[in-house]
Order: C-alpha cells, then sequence, then structure tokens
C-alpha cells in the first residue's frame, strides 16, 4: 500500500467523524418517494472516450456526478449509475429487502452491457462499498477503482473491535428510527449534519431535496447493510488498481486529524495491498465537489491506464 504525501489539492483520508456522521447523515433520510416494482439501475451515459462506471451515495441523484463528467471531457464515457429510491427514483421491492446484493446484481449487469471490455468504476461513500464488492467478484469487469470517502467496515471507525453482531442492534435501531420519523422531524435534524457534508452552503437545498425525495425503506435498509457487512475479508481479491481518496477536514473541530483519518484508512484497506491513498487537505465529504481538481486526477489517471 503507497500513501500519498497531503498536498493543497489532494484528497484526505476519511476520518472516524466523517464516516460516522457522513454515512448517518446519508443514511438517516426520510423521503415522500413511493416504491414501485421493477425499480432498477438506471444509467445515463456522457461524454466520449474510454468507459467510467460513477456510483453515487445513498440518496444521491447520478448527477453527483455531472460537472465532474462535464470536466472529463473529452477523453471519458461516463456511466452515471442512478440507484433506485434515491432522489427520487422508482423504489426496488427486492433492493427494500436485500440492497446490497441486489444492487451488485444490477450494476454488474448494467456494467457488462454498456463496456463489456471492463470499465473505470468511480463510488462515493455508499456508491464505494458498492464498488468493492463489484471488484472482488472472480469474473468483474472492473479494470480500475477510484473509492471517494468510503471504507469496507464501517463501525470499525468508532472502534477497531467492532463486530457485525456488536453492531447490529444500533443498526436496526437506525432502520426503523429512518423508516418512522417524519418529514418535519427529518428537515429540522438534518440542517447542522448537512453543513458537514461539504465546504458549499449552495449545495445544501439539493442535497436535502435528494434525501427527502428518497424512499425510507431503500433507504433505511441499505443503511443497516452498510453497518452489518464487512467488505475486509473480501480485499485480497481485488487485482484492479485502486485509488482511495478521503476527507477529515469537516470534523477537526472534534479532534480528528490527518493523522488519524490516515491510520483508520491503512488500516481498514490492509488487505488491499496495491491501494494507493490520498488526502484531501480541504474538502468534506461531497469531494467531487470540494476538492474537484483531486477526484477529476484520480478518475483521468485511472482511466488512462492500459
Amino acid at each position: 500500500m503507497t500513501i500519498d504525501k497531503p498536498s493543497t489539492k489532494a484528497p484526505a483520508l476519511l476520518t472516524r467523524a466523517t464516516l460516522a456522521l457522513g454515512g448517518l447523515l446519508m443514511l438517516l433520510s426520510l423521503s415522500s418517494a413511493m416504491a414501485a416494482d421493477g425499480g432498477s439501475v438506471q444509467i445515463t451515459e456522457r461524454g466520449e472516450g474510454r468507459p467510467a462506471l460513477m456510483i453515487p451515495g445513498l440518496n444521491s441523484s447520478a448527477e453527483v456526478w455531472s460537472e465532474t463528467c462535464d470536466k472529463l471531457q473529452p477523453g471519458v464515457r461516463c456511466l452515471m449509475a442512478q440507484l433506485p429510491g434515491f432522489a427520487g427514483a422508482p423504489a426496488s421491492e427486492a433492493a427494500r429487502k436485500d440492497f446490497l446484493e441486489t444492487m451488485r446484481a444490477q450494476l454488474k449487469a448494467q456494467l457488462a452491457k454498456a463496456a463489456p471490455q471492463g470499465a473505470t468504476v468511480v463510488g462515493h461513500s455508499l456508491g464505494g462499498v458498492l464498488a468493492l464488492m463489484l471488484a472482488a467478484e472472480a469474473d468483474n469487469k472492473v479494470r480500475q477503482l477510484v473509492i471517494v470517502d468510503s471504507l469496507p467496515f464501517l463501525p470499525g471507525i468508532q472502534n477497531p473491535n467492532a463486530s457485525i453482531e456488536s453492531v447490529r442492534p444500533m443498526a436496526e435501531a437506525m432502520r426503523d428510527g429512518t423508516q418512522r420519523a417524519t418529514p418535519e422531524q427529518m428537515r429540522t435534524q438534518m440542517g447542522p449534519m448537512l453543513a458537514s457534508m461539504s465546504r458549499q452552503p449552495e449545495r445544501l437545498p439539493t442535497m436535502m431535496k435528494w434525501m427527502l425525495d428518497s424512499d425510507p425503506k431503500s433507504s433505511g435498509q441499505a443503511m443497516y447493510e452498510i453497518w452489518t457487512t464487512d467488505l475486509r475479508p473480501l480485499l485480497p481479491n481485488i487485482k484492479a488498481p485502486t485509488t482511495v481518496l478521503g476527507a477529515w477536514a469537516a470534523y477537526a473541530p472534534m479532534g480528528s486529524t490527518l493523522d488519524s483519518t490516515r491510520a483508520i484508512f491503512e488500516r481498514q484497506y490492509t488487505g488491499l495491498a496495491h491501494a494507493q491513498l490520498r488526502m484531501s487537505a480541504q474538502g468534506f465529504h461531497f469531494l467531487m465537489w470540494d476538492d474537484a481538481e483531486l477526484v477529476q486526477a484520480a478518475i483521468r489517471e485511472a482511466v488512462a491506464r492500459p
């Protein structure tokens, strides 16, 4: 594993607080979206060049990658994925019961169809978990990986000795609370947490709308599965060159540091020996907005590899 030295333009590894609160923010959502049988991953293609599948985080729209894709032109054919149940997209009944596995299978099928020779896969937050799952398969089409602010075992942020069983009661409570809360309750609580997701206040209305437009059953189930899924044993199966980007600056006031965040990522990605970890000095959780140059550079480098 190699670790790039931090710079003013390099992204930072996720800190314990960033993932803990960031994950809760993106997971504890409520929405007015209605489920529809047959909801599935939808791919929006934009640009020309080598393919890159771009997977958003929980409750995010595929449009979270729109500005990134525009800046990557020419040279990258962006396959921007919209996950069902998020940001107003029709929900999947199957995903409401088994979110990660349903999304993995659908993304795998979409990738094989859109890029049969293989592609770079980019995943943010929840999308990073799905990207790791895709790359760990023996028959995957993942040629390169770019993981944006995501860890293979979220509970490990708070406690290195945490296990799936030890966090299951908390995960169940968060899932149930997400599905029971009213829009008014969630809107009141979202403001401060949303402010920690991006350095750009003008992004807050967009993030709020995406969350309120998401299906609460899909969000709650995805949240539960993220907290009760440990991908660390699968990391040695990943052969694709991997770049991991992370952020920590939003929670510096809570005691997070560059070094403490780096240590968390090093520990979690030990099994991925060839991963390159880069840390953002300034960006918050949505690094594609807050440290755009770094995210774009990482994708360009990945796409350019043979």
